[in-house]
């Protein structure tokens, strides 16, 4: 399987400029205000009251930019919208159905339809049941129209106005004041289902300095919904499950986003203080230790196999596959990858991030037959891949941790925003250290990885670690 070629790297941080929400709201409503002046002329008169015009809108991007609306909380973007509207009067028709026309073109036609066949070969009528998906999205994603239009439409009309009017300015200023106090306000009293962070650094155990693993394996089945992973018939992972021990309350990190969960669940910490908060990564690298920087302190090796954007964060420690293949072999040559690079390195730590589940959910839904058929295929390939691991005598004493980063909402198989079904994750541990048949029902964070990692291994805990070690798990009389 080919690894993720430079372009592809370059692409995919081009891609996350459309597909993240709070860089794309700018991009199109530039956009379409020039494809929309295009006829008018260049002449030094217009663009100086475009550009003047434009300066007057900058409050708003900034303020849309600052404040993420997320789930119901987007409901009250009408409000500012139809304040402007009942004040200033002016609507203007045919600018507004060009941005309507555009946004639906590009997610529903070249995103759901001729991206999605291009890179991961869905069909030509995906188109048929993406724009029901671009309707219901509640993520952080350019394809959440419920959020993005409201925004799109008052920035275009307030930007319109002031070029094809004399704009009162001290009326646009309590305007803007307005819907300042008004997103703080929504923000302070309505946004209150964050993940609660832990205050303070691993502590609920010493690091271990003797190793109790020689090797820990953990699976990302990237996306996979806990309750769809119930409905599944998974019969390799829900053995493991009863044979190993099973954190029913596994919470995932806010946004929910793939990089944004992976980097929290390998440093340990949250994304204010690793400094990854999207998709969309503008400064390359984590601010602080990984789990790999904390074995290489004691002389061990640790890989993750993954898709190009993990780069943006871990950098080198990432093996890259590419994401431009059918989806419905790409989990398979991730396996094929995994077996190479397990034979030719010899891992202390090996992460892989399987992308099956996690594709079908973006460009088919997540309440349809096709998402559950990728959780089955996934259980098949790990059965696979751990017999082969047997065979290859590296699973004698090895730890197996299969869990997701984030589940998905509906829509465009939607999560950042922990909309139901994205919040809690599959979440357990097999393994001779590893106790047997439990069950823990108490609430857990996905940044308890990378210390529990580091336990089982014998390496110090990563600099800024606060999960706890997940000692629940772990037999307290040793190896059996």
């Amino acid at each position: 399987m080919k690894k993720a070629s430079k372009i592809e790297k370059i692409a995919a941080r081009c891609w996350n400029l459309l597909n993240e929400g709070k860089p794309f709201t700018p991009i199109f409503v530039v956009g379409t205000m020039l494809i929309f002046h295009l006829s008018d002329g260049v002449t030094l008169e217009e663009t100086k009251r475009w550009f003047s015009s434009f300066l007057l809108t900058v409050p708003l991007f900034v303020l849309y930019y600052v404040y993420d609306y997320p789930l119901f909380l987007r409901n009250y973007l009408w409000v500012p919208y139809v304040l402007f509207l009942v004040v200033w009067s002016f609507v203007p028709t045919s600018l507004l159905l060009l941005a309507v026309s555009l946004y639906f073109f590009f997610t529903v036609f070249f995103w759901g339809t001729l991206y999605y066949h291009l890179r991961i070969g869905t069909t030509w009528l995906n188109f048929t049941r993406f724009w029901k998906l671009v309707l219901k999205n509640s993520d952080s994603t350019s394809g959440n129209a419920q959020e993005q239009l409201p925004k799109v439409l008052l920035l275009l009309s307030v930007w319109e106005y002031g070029v094809q009017h004399s704009v009162h300015v001290p009326s646009l200023s309590v305007f803007y004041m307005f819907v300042f106090a008004w997103s703080f306000l929504l923000h302070r009293y309505l946004f209150d289902w964050k993940p609660k962070v832990i205050d303070h650094y691993t502590n609920n155990v010493p690091p271990n300095h003797e190793p109790l693993s020689d090797r820990v394996i953990v699976i990302v089945i990237d996306g996979m919904r806990k309750d769809r992973f119930e409905q599944a018939n998974a019969p390799f992972l829900k053995s493991m499950r009863a044979s190993g021990t099973d954190f029913t309350q596994m919470e995932t990190v806010y946004p929910a986003r793939t990089v944004v969960c992976f980097t929290s669940m390998l440093t340990g910490t949250y994304p204010f203080e690793h400094g990854i908060r999207s998709n969309m990564v503008w400064k390359l690298g984590i601010r602080v230790e990984s789990i790999f920087d904390s074995l290489r302190k004691v002389g061990k090796k640790g890989k993750v196999l993954g898709i190009a954007h993990l780069v943006d964060s871990l950098g080198n420690d990432v093996e890259t596959v590419t994401a431009v293949m059918h989806n419905d072999v790409a989990d398979r040559n991730i396996m094929e990858r995994a077996k190479q690079i397990m034979t030719e390195q010899d891992l202390h730590l090996f992460v892989i991030q399987l992308i099956g589940t996690d594709q079908t959910g973006h460009s088919r839904g997540v309440h349809y037959d096709e998402y559950v058929q990728k959780i089955e295929k996934a259980d098949a390939l790990i059965r696979e891949y751990v017999e082969w691991l047997q065979k290859q005598g590296k699973m004698e004493n090895t730890t197996l941790i299969i869990c997701a980063d984030h589940g998905q909402a509906d829509g465009i198989g939607g999560h950042g925003h922990l909309d139901e079904g994205e919040r809690y994750v599959p979440f357990f541990m097999y393994g001779p250290v590893i106790e047997k048949g439990k069950r823990i029902d108490d609430k857990h964070s996905l940044v308890s990885l990378a210390p529990t990692i580091a336990y089982l291994l014998g390496a110090p805990y990563p600099s800024h670690s606060r999960g706890p070690v997940l000692t629940e798990a772990i037999r307290k009389e040793g190896k059996k």
